[in-house]
């Protein structure tokens, strides 16, 4: 493969500290590299550098001759007066840019409900951040720096990303290099991995779940300080093979190296204790939402909502913005009244909310850490073992120093990882996650899923990130039209969905606009089913009879895990019983799903 860019010998170094010592690195014609690391090793600084937009103190950057380089920063600096179709399209006529099939899939990925002929300053900041996106990418670059790309898009735009990435250029020309803490993402578009930590940058071979394989060999023989790392990174390696085969199905993960490594790890949750112990927490009702609806005016937001949150649910919710997920929360705590139908709570119920906004940590402003987190519990258990506040922390990353740092002078992450600390210490036993993730590195998730893990209580999750849905919730919904519904399928049952919906769209729109004429080519590229009518009506009544065959199993397992909660713990023989149903239940309730996917392919064709 040809050479496209080389780094030699860097060295950068900042007042406080080095930042790179002796770094020499590559990229090549093909190269689909993923950066991870901590917040503050480094990965911007990298791209900056690689990119040419920074200096090094000593070393060098060198370019094959012609070398085009496009490069997304974390902020969007673009003029406010501006257009939106100048940015993206730089004032081109529709007749001259709507040939491109290239532009056209990047306004229809990217742009399709942004005001074309709206200036920069009127949009949101979301909106900006997908306005430069889409400017970039209609470009035709050899290299592709981008920093957090994923920021502001929802998991549909995270998936067209990902293949408009990886369709962009044939598999040995064009390079891209991508920052991002979404590790779905990662796995999805790298096969070479750049962790940067301490002045260096490691290469690895294959996406993240490759990443963590390797990483995980390699701290077999870290020291003691390492250990923790390492035993964490085994229990992610666990879930990535265990849970999510598709993941780690590419040629480069080795499948029985890992069998090796995770042979002794038991699985991420003990599913069956953990009901248990949320169970006698919570009692049998947490909250029962019945034909619920909500309705400002003439608009109706939710209507026929069916949900009874059960003590130990762990349940993520998707929807594009504004389908109403804030909504269906807010139903749940109390903070809408339903305006149809009816909302019950468990008297034991127990609230708390990590949100975007930070809002709480205000009134901590000019306090110290430790100071702040002394004025909680003094002792939180975690799977099975009690532990101080002090540990926890350090748990989520914090280092002795920083706990006398005061508040306001935290990092975002640090923010979000001592709210997350304060909301555990404060005992809720319904936690909701509202876009957790933001201004987390890899590692950071990792740790904030792992205490998750053991947390006793129900657990409700608004995320646009694909990875951390899958990894710490059991059953996603979606809020569709104004109504949830079971996604047995998870994200890819939604993500089809959604396809259809915007699909079926383009076809119904008779003189479509600019950003809609790319949608429409887009849905007019999609396959279609090959079955014939009877068939096609056959594999219907199959899925329908799925459905209800796996509601049905839902419900037998909630009445298993009341029963379990309601019997005589010291009746070991009876609750063993009782266990043995619930794994034979989840069981087979693990094949109708399997059934119901592949009757579900069959139907999309």
């Amino acid at each position: 493969m040809a050479h496209l860019l080389g780094a030699e010998a860097l060295h950068l170094e900042f007042p406080t500290r080095v930042i790179f010592e002796g770094v020499t690195l590559g990229i090549d014609e093909g190269s689909r590299i993923g950066v991870v690391g901590r917040n503050g090793d480094g990965k911007s600084t990298l791209m900056s550098i690689l990119s040419g937009r920074l200096e090094p103190d000593s070393g060098r950057v060198t370019t094959r001759r012609g070398v085009t380089m496009g490069v997304l920063d974390q902020r969007d600096i673009l003029p406010l007066d501006a257009i939106v179709s100048d940015v993206i399209v730089g004032g081109r006529e529709e007749h001259e840019w709507a040939g491109d099939a290239r532009i056209r899939d990047v306004i229809s990925g990217l742009a399709t409900d942004i005001p074309w002929e709206s200036t920069i300053g009127a949009l949101s900041g979301g909106q900006r951040r997908r306005v430069a996106l889409a400017a970039l990418l209609v470009g035709d670059w050899d290299i592709l720096f981008l920093d957090e790309p994923t920021n502001h898009l929802d998991v549909e735009g995270v998936a067209w990303l990902a293949q408009h990435l990886k369709r962009r250029w044939s598999p040995n020309s064009g390079a891209l290099v991508v920052v991002t803490h979404d590790r779905w993402f990662l796995d999805e578009v790298s096969t070479d991995t750049w962790e940067v930590h301490d002045g260096i940058v490691e290469p690895f071979e294959g996406g993240y779940a490759a990443y963590v394989l390797q990483r995980v060999e390699r701290d077999r023989s870290a020291s003691v300080t390492e250990a923790k790392r390492q035993n964490l990174m085994k229990k992610e390696l666990a879930w990535l093979r265990r849970g999510a085969p598709a993941r780690t199905a590419k040629p480069k993960f080795r499948i029985d190296a890992a069998e090796t490594l995770i042979a002794d790890e038991p699985p991420v949750r003990d599913k069956v204790a953990l009901s248990q112990m949320a169970t006698s927490r919570l009692g049998k009702q947490v909250v029962d939402v019945i034909e619920a609806g909500v309705s400002y005016g003439d608009r109706r937001i939710l209507h026929d909502i069916e949900w009874r949150i059960a003590p130990g649910e762990r349940t993520g919710i998707l929807g594009v913005n504004g389908a109403g997920k804030s909504t269906l929360l807010k139903l749940v705590t109390g903070e809408v009244e339903p305006t149809e139908g009816r909302v019950t709570r468990g008297k034991t119920v127990k609230f708390a909310i990590l949100d975007q906004q930070l809002a709480d940590l205000a009134e901590f402003a000019d306090e110290r850490v430790n100071t702040v987190v002394g004025r909680y519990r003094t002792s939180y258990v975690s799977g099975g073992k009690e532990m101080t506040p002090g540990q926890l922390l350090e748990r989520l990353g914090f280092t002795t120093p920083q706990l006398q740092t005061a508040v306001k002078d935290l990092s975002g992450g640090q923010k979000r990882r001592l709210q997350l600390l304060l909301i555990l210490l404060d005992e809720p036993n319904v936690l909701i996650l509202d876009e957790p993730t933001n201004d987390l590195d890899t590692d950071m998730l990792a740790a904030m899923e792992d205490l998750l893990d053991t947390w006793p209580g129900t657990l409700l999750v608004v995320s646009h990130d694909r990875y951390l849905l899958e990894r710490v919730t059991d059953t996603q919904y979606a809020v569709l039209d104004g109504v949830m519904r079971h996604l047995p399928g998870g994200v890819d049952q939604y993500l089809a969905i959604r396809k259809e919906a915007v699909e079926g769209a383009g076809e119904a729109t008779d003189r479509p606009t600019a950003t809609q004429g790319a949608s429409a080519s887009v849905a007019a590229a999609a396959k279609k089913s090959g079955l014939s009518g009877a068939e096609k009506r056959n594999a219907e009544k199959e899925l329908a009879s799925l459905d209800r065959r796996i509601k049905k199993g839902a419900a037998e397992r909630l009445a298993l895990l009341d029963q379990f909660a309601a019997h005589d713990q010291g009746d070991y023989t009876g609750l063993g019983e009782i266990q043995k149903k619930v794994a034979e239940l989840e069981a087979r309730t693990e094949k109708l799903e399997a059934e119901w996917l592949l009757v579900s392919e069959k139907l999309e064709g």
